[in-house]
């Protein structure tokens, strides 16, 4: 091929390229693919001890090489609720985006140092639920999915039932996926399964006690954010 023959071809491949450059920025970006409210339990059936295993189970996981990366992939928006009985809920960490791994360092060291909101009361899920679907009616960014992420080891005993929200959770497509942890109540798992989790694809990690919280955080945030990463299981 002549000089003129290479010229015109590295002209030809110039264009293509910047063809290609121009769809990709006319192409839309969303700004969020998940908002995700993570809600921990510190009711009465919580001692001290497992509720540090729960804070730094969460901060360990979030810190994941594989869910880090998915985090920021996802620019993901991270919550952190404590809750326990009737008006006993705490946002301990706000609405947070994670757009770079320094904006997941950050997280992960304001959900590891946040005090125990409240001890000594009684399992309401559905006030927790009441709580984080504010949270989510008042995100800073439009996510294409939304979720509640509830984790405890009691079914609710007080105030409203979960199931009473669900016409508010199905309005505003916003998916529960629970976190059962079998350390005190027999059955723990399927009343999750049969009560707590709701919505199309909702799930359950089960966590066969406290210490196998970080474990099963780590598994259920890979399953939730798994469409970012298809090697995610």
């Amino acid at each position: 091929m002549g000089q003129h023959g290479k010229h015109r071809k590295l002209v030809a491949r110039a264009a293509i390229a910047a063809a290609f450059g121009a769809v990709i920025c006319a192409a839309p970006a969303h700004a969020c693919d998940v908002a995700l409210v993570l809600a921990i339990d510190v009711s009465g059936s919580v001692d001290a001890k497992e509720y540090r295993l729960q804070a730094e189970g969460l901060s360990a996981a979030l810190g994941d090489p594989v869910v880090a990366e998915a985090l920021v992939n996802a620019k993901a928006l991270i919550s952190l609720v404590q809750w326990s009985g009737t008006r006993r809920q705490e946002v301990s960490v706000p609405w947070t985006a994670t757009d770079t791994h320094e904006d997941v360092a950050r997280l992960r060291d304001e959900i590891e140092a946040a005090p125990r909101a409240f001890r000594n009361y009684s399992t309401g899920i559905g006030e927790a639920l009441n709580v984080a679907i504010e949270l989510h009616e008042t995100a800073p960014r439009t996510c294409l999915r939304k979720i509640i992420d509830v984790s405890g080891d009691g079914p609710s005993n007080e105030g409203a039932e979960p199931h009473v929200f669900h016409p508010r959770l199905d309005a505003a497509q916003i998916i529960v996926n629970g976190l059962a942890i079998e350390a005190s109540e027999d059955g723990i798992a399927e009343y999750y399964r049969n009560h707590v989790a709701h919505g199309p694809g909702s799930f359950v990690e089960v966590a066969t006690d406290y210490t196998d919280f970080p474990r099963a955080i780590r598994k259920k945030l890979l399953r939730e954010l798994a469409d970012r990463l298809a090697f995610a299981k």
